[in-house]
């Protein structure tokens, strides 16, 4: 069967398209329910499954500031859902797929911490080694470089969307299915960002958990919720990844490796990172700001067109824009209180010599970088080399020339 092309940068698949046709037309003939993003009635089907425990699953390992920040970012985020995003039937059974399973994560693993309670210290972890940067900057070739590396640890796919402790192959067999529904709604997905079940990934999924802003403002023209999210304390999102993270480690036994963390939101917040991590080592990701806000736009685009009629590229634009310019400005202020090792790759750098940039990069940081990680990570490099990753590059030209 011939693969789908990407004509615009707003096109949607085949698969989508019937997707949103039928749901739609089955609420509207009452065949089916429509999902409800009442958050009310978000936290009560979730919830089911924990019965008269929920309360205490809630509460399990979390302070009443975690609690109550939750509580609140569930509220706003579904009220902005509701009256910004615009969603077509496909988009709001999306949003609610998505936000059932982030509640039900987070009671799941509360129930989790309060039945086995453990050290959650970050001291007893190895000083992590945290990418920063703007997505399409290239930080994902820079975490699968170092995370490659056999002295280092990394989150895997079904790790940050399925964090609670459990059967690897079971966790391993259900990331799949996520991926392979996903595939057939989006046929563009593994070009713009390639990920596999149990592949590298990066710890995004574990703030969305917390309902960071982030992963929802790709998806959801929601601009009040990101106002409100990008003005408030981070601190307890990142309460809960240093939770996942601690618990991911001790169930991986990691601990003692250094993580290779990578994340776009980390960007904006990386002076609460940094204060959570303060023997942490930096790698800065840089880019042309133009082509990133051409490849951001392009990702927020694809995303958005599934779930939503009425997508306006000006306007994503016009959003991606601002949130590089914050981003940028959060990244200046954070550091400029930094003595930590720091080193900076460059996109262009990275594709013209990129064992030159990783020899460079762990000199800069103090780093050992061995025969063993050299080999690994030329391995990985040469099986990205025919990876899905390069079909974006084409359509991107192909966006330019229809323009």
């Amino acid at each position: 069967m011939a693969a789908e092309v990407r004509t615009h940068p707003l096109a949607r698949g085949k698969w989508a398209e019937r997707a949103n046709h039928f749901l739609g037309r089955a609420w509207d003939k009452g065949w089916l329910p429509a999902p409800s993003l009442d958050p009310d009635d978000l936290w009560a089907d979730a919830a089911k499954p924990f019965g008269a425990k929920a309360k205490l699953a809630e509460s399990g390992g979390r302070s009443s500031v975690d609690i109550t920040d939750f509580r609140l970012r569930l509220e706003k985020l579904t009220e902005a859902v509701r009256a910004e995003a615009e969603l077509n039937p496909l988009g709001q059974a999306m949003a609610y797929g998505q936000l059932i399973r982030v509640v039900r994560n987070r009671l799941a693993l509360g129930a989790h911490w309060d039945a086995n309670p453990f050290p959650r210290d970050l001291e007893l972890m190895a000083d992590p080694i945290i990418i920063v940067g703007h997505m399409r900057s290239g930080t994902t070739r820079i975490h699968k470089l170092l995370a490659s590396d056999p002295a280092h640890s990394h989150t895997r796919f079904c790790d940050a969307w399925r964090p609670m402790p459990g059967n690897l192959t079971l966790r391993r067999i259900k990331g799949s299915l996520d991926l392979t529904m996903l595939e057939m709604l989006n046929p563009w997905l593994q070009s713009i960002h390639p990920m596999a079940s149990g592949a590298i990934e990066e710890e995004l999924a574990w703030l969305a958990g917390a309902l960071n802003h982030s992963v929802y403002e790709t998806q959801w023209r929601i601009p009040s919720y990101s106002t409100f999210s990008e003005a408030r304390n981070a601190a307890p999102i990142y309460s809960e990844l240093g939770r996942i993270l601690v618990t991911d480690a001790l169930h991986r036994g990691t601990v003692m490796r250094p993580r290779v963390m990578k994340a776009p939101q980390f960007s904006e917040d990386l002076a609460v990172l940094l204060a959570m991590f303060p023997g942490a080592r930096l790698v800065i990701a840089q880019r042309d700001k133009s082509a990133v806000l051409r490849s951001a736009v392009s990702l927020a685009a694809n995303q958005m067109a599934i779930q939503s009629d009425t997508c306006d590229l000006a306007q994503i634009e016009a959003f991606w824009q601002q949130k590089i310019a914050l981003r940028d400005t959060r990244i200046e202020s954070a550091l400029k209180g930094w003595s930590g090792p720091v080193a900076r790759m460059h996109f262009d750098d990275l594709n013209a010599d990129w064992e030159a940039e990783i020899t460079r990069t762990y000199s800069e940081l103090g780093l050992t970088l061995t025969s063993e990680a050299l080999a690994a990570m030329r391995d990985m490099t040469a099986q990205s080399e025919s990876g899905h990753h390069r079909a974006h590059a084409v359509q991107l030209d192909r966006f330019a020339q229809n323009s």
